[in-house]
């Protein structure tokens, strides 16, 4: 008889016969613009460190002083073992700098979505959904057991249609990503908010890739389109601009207080250890405070965008730090990354499932911690890697 998990050794070789199975490179020391992976120091354009808060003295003494005070863990979930008083104080500065009533922690961004959303919706409700929007939304609605109608990409007028084929349902969500984390292109968000209203939809935001770097002081897309008061929910991370880990859900004290008693994996999973907690509130600090590091990570994306597009690279819709190279075929879009590996730049190749098939790419993300040095040498890496891989 067969092994029950012998389709395992099939589908890995098969990904093997085609030169698509990698594992993930040992990263040696902190996440940095120049950090050591297997062995090499090399310029890092693999990381979501949007602000290089990643290693920053601020942050580390902040989770230090946490672990002294408060020790390690938490204990349990937080309605069982209780809340500690850094996890409401971070909830109170996420709420503040979302410019919403209250916040509540997730233990990941795909926590925050995927329970959410399944804490709202179910089989009598709708979701409208993006169709490039993060496989934490995707499964969130599957979990919900809700009907899905998914839109194409950034098209409001599609999205308006779909609502409009709802009126019938319980309760309607419009959902999308602020930032679509594959291609760097933001959201329509002002007419999709208009479309919510219009039809009386639940409209929600996960800004993963946008707090900390969009709008004033980092407040996301909301406050880049000056949407404030009329996007329901708002998801954001901890474990990107601000360097740490974990999600959280900002809207109104109502909703916060449905999900502690709603979502699944507050309600069965150990909560945040407080030197996480502590350190990711230092980073929501310390941008606020220091505006001029959202300003160098924007310098620094448009001078790498500009320098790519002179180079005759396909970038996409991209318009914000993130910044894919698009390749298309699987295959070299790997070979393109092991390239650039050999010429000191760390660029992961993204493909199938994560991206559609036929728009593989590299994607690149500079950071506020790039000099100018490392991003021209990033440029002449990419020209010199192209060559030699055949990519036009």
């Amino acid at each position: 008889m067969e092994h029950p998990l012998a389709f395992v050794d099939s589908e890995l070789q098969d990904l093997r016969s085609k030169g698509l199975w990698r594992w993930p490179r040992l990263l040696e020391g902190a996440q940095s613009a120049v950090a050591r992976y297997d062995g090499r120091d090399l310029i890092n354009l693999a990381s979501n460190n949007y602000l290089g808060l990643a290693n920053h003295p601020a942050l580390k003494a902040a989770a230090l002083e946490a672990i002294a005070t408060t020790g390690v863990g938490s204990g349990a979930v937080r309605t069982i073992a209780g809340n500690m008083a850094i996890h409401q104080e971070l909830e109170a500065e996420l709420a503040a700098f979302k410019h919403t009533e209250a916040a509540l922690l997730f233990q990941s961004g795909f926590t925050a979505n995927a329970g959410t959303v399944a804490a709202l919706l179910g089989r009598e409700d709708v979701v409208v959904s993006d169709e490039l929007n993060h496989a934490s939304i995707i499964d969130g609605c599957r979990l919900s057991g809700a009907d899905k109608k998914v839109f194409p990409h950034g098209n409001v007028g599609a999205a308006r249609h779909m609502l409009a084929e709802c009126r019938g349902a319980r309760r309607v969500l419009l959902i999308t990503d602020g930032v679509f984390s594959m291609d760097g292109d933001i959201a329509p968000l002002r007419g999709l908010v208009e479309a919510a209203e219009e039809f009386g939809a639940i409209m929600m935001v996960d800004d993963a890739h946008a707090s900390g770097v969009l709008g004033r002081h980092g407040r996301g897309t909301v406050d880049h389109f000056d949407l404030h008061g009329r996007v329901h929910i708002q998801v954001g991370t901890l474990s990107k601009a601000f360097a740490g880990l974990g999600g959280y859900v900002a809207g109104s004290r109502n909703l916060v207080d449905l999900l502690m008693h709603r979502a699944r994996p507050l309600l069965f999973s150990t909560s945040h250890p407080p030197s996480v907690a502590a350190s990711a509130l230092a980073g929501v600090r310390l941008v606020q405070q220091n505006p001029e590091l959202i300003s160098r990570l924007w310098e620094n994306a448009w001078y790498f965008k500009e320098g790519l597009r002179v180079s005759g690279f396909d970038i996409g819709t991209s318009e914000t730090p993130i910044t894919p190279v698009i390749v298309g075929d699987e295959l070299r879009a790997l070979q393109l990354s092991d390239r650039l590996f050999e010429e000191g730049v760390f660029a992961v190749g993204i493909v199938y499932p994560t991206v559609p098939r036929g728009r593989a790419r590299v994607r690149t993300i500079v950071t506020a911690e790039h000099t100018r040095e490392h991003l021209d040498r990033a440029l002449e890496a990419f020209v010199r890697a192209a060559r030699a891989v055949g990519v036009a």
